[in-house]
């Protein structure tokens, strides 16, 4: 409905609504940071002292927390009795989405997004008045891990079949002694994932946030390609020309506040014919007021996470999540790029792919 057409009530429930969704989000933070979805997942049905117990927490919390969680729906009260003796389950459906690391429904990692904003609203209010930005160092562990374990589960799964999918893409990958640089690489499991679907592959992950490349040193070790994945904290400017066979972005060129300059240290990293694949949001092609559920939810990732990353360093373009492709675009031919594609990559998650060569 046009915002003009709303009536004061109307505003309000909505208003009501989304102060319900916020509450219970941040319930999932408790519960996700305390271990509470897992022991209950994991150890079975609990009392509020049992909880506790498992996890290492205060009993009075765990059992305001486990009757909020049966009140919105989440969890399922298995047996009645006094306050201290009721013992709740957790469904499978709800095992899955806050439990389930490997899953495509699992989302309980954005409670730890908007939990590491909390801590910083006051940093917010200053830099929205006085210019300035809050970077992904100041957001935390919460931010940090927030993303990488939400957007594991679709490299895990899809991203090989996805790059498959692709002829001239899969070939080159596939192609023996084959080089991929994954620029923005965070903690690493995207930089895993194509090591998996391309064991003919090597792969150099470089990130200017020594934290996630901490992470994805861990990550590469323990998921057992270490031997052919390598991380590096450095500026993208700083790679050696000519090197690189593809190259990949997943999620970040918004973020950065010079992308033109990172793509254009892209493209000279490229051996001749060789491309730079961009996964960004699956943003509307142009704005309009009255957004679908997908426009809403990256603009507000964007007021609260990434537009005040991107603002955090200067100079900066100030992109902001809702990246349009004619941005994208521009910032690709500003940089050297002749071309410039959608693929037809359909049904992963919140993204869209790029080819740029």
């Amino acid at each position: 409905m046009n915002a003009s057409q709303q009536t004061a009530d109307e505003v309000a429930e909505r208003l009501f609504g989304s102060l319900l969704g916020t509450v219970e989000i941040m319930s999932v933070y408790l519960g996700d940071r305390l271990g509470w979805y897992r022991s209950l997942a994991s150890d079975g049905p609990a009392s509020p002292l049992e909880l506790s117990q498992r996890t290492d927490t205060q009993v009075r919390y765990a059992r305001e927390w486990l009757e909020q969680q049966a009140v919105a729906g989440l969890l399922t009260l298995e047996s009645d009795g006094a306050p201290d003796d009721r013992r709740f389950a957790i469904p499978p459906s709800t095992a899955e989405v806050m439990t389930n690391p490997t899953s495509l429904a699992y989302l309980a990692p954005m409670g730890r997004m908007f939990g590491a904003v909390g801590p910083v609203l006051p940093q917010l209010l200053e830099v929205y008045r006085n210019g300035g930005g809050v970077s992904w160092d100041d957001l935390g562990d919460d931010a940090r891990e927030s993303q990488a374990d939400a957007n594991r589960p679709w490299y895990d799964k899809q991203l090989g079949p996805a790059l498959a999918s692709l002829p001239a893409v899969h070939e080159v990958l596939a192609a023996p002694g084959c080089q991929v640089l994954d620029v923005g690489c965070g903690a690493g499991w995207s930089s895993i994932s194509l090591a998996r679907a391309y064991p003919s592959a090597t792969v150099l992950g470089v990130d200017i946030d020594q934290p996630s490349i901490d992470l994805a040193v861990a990550n590469a070790h323990e998921s057992g390609v270490g031997d052919r994945v390598r991380f590096l904290c450095q500026d993208a400017a700083s790679l050696p020309e000519g090197t690189v066979d593809m190259a990949f972005a997943f999620e970040c060129v918004h973020d950065m506040p010079r992308p033109v300059e990172v793509l254009g240290a892209v493209r000279r990293a490229l051996t001749p014919g060789g491309s730079l694949i961009v996964m960004d949001e699956a943003v509307a092609d142009v704005f309009a007021p009255d957004g679908d559920d997908l426009e809403r939810m990256m603009y507000g990732f964007s007021l609260f996470v990434c537009l005040p990353d991107g603002l955090s360093s200067s100079p900066s373009v100030g992109t902001g999540t809702v990246m349009r492709p004619s941005t994208l675009q521009g910032y690709g031919e500003a940089a050297g790029f002749a071309t410039f594609e959608v693929l037809p990559i359909e049904d992963f998650g919140f993204w869209r792919f790029y080819q740029m060569s």
